[in-house]
């Protein structure tokens, strides 16, 4: 499981550190993929492979599926990281992020999110009423 909030900054080589407390869950490999909300997901290899299983079972009839799985997959790129615990960010991924420099990496249970730091400001800033998400998930069951 993931948790936790880290900041760190992209190197001249588009390459950042995944924080020593996660690299253990996260794995020698791994796939980072656009994301909701601008940010990028960050998904170990079982994680993703679980994702590819309940994406297939999509109908191919409808056109949001078909849509989102092409967003999805589209920019999905399977990473390593070197002995330092770093990985490289594709451009077209960084770009989608709006990612320039700094950036947050924050865990969402079973997997990470990688955000531009001004994206993660400007999200936090939403002025979003958790009491009344919290209201309608207890609705659902959750």
């Amino acid at each position: 499981m993931f948790i936790g909030e880290y900041q760190h900054s992209l190197d001249s080589k588009n390459r950042i550190i995944i924080p020593s407390k996660i690299r253990e869950d996260l794995g020698a490999r791994f796939v980072i993929t656009k994301g909701l909300d601008n940010c990028l997901y960050v998904y170990p290899m079982n994680e993703w492979e679980n994702l590819e299983i309940k994406l297939k079972t999509l109908p191919l009839t409808s056109k949001d599926a078909r849509a989102f799985v092409r967003f999805f997959f589209s920019g999905a790129t399977e990473c390593e990281m070197d002995k330092q615990g770093r990985t490289t960010i594709t451009s077209n991924l960084l770009q989608y992020a709006g990612i320039e420099k700094d950036v947050v990496i924050i865990g969402v249970s079973n997997r990470l999110e990688i955000w531009g730091k001004e994206g993660w400001e400007e999200y936090n800033n939403l002025n979003i009423d958790f009491n009344e998400i919290a209201e309608k998930m207890s609705q659902l069951g959750i």
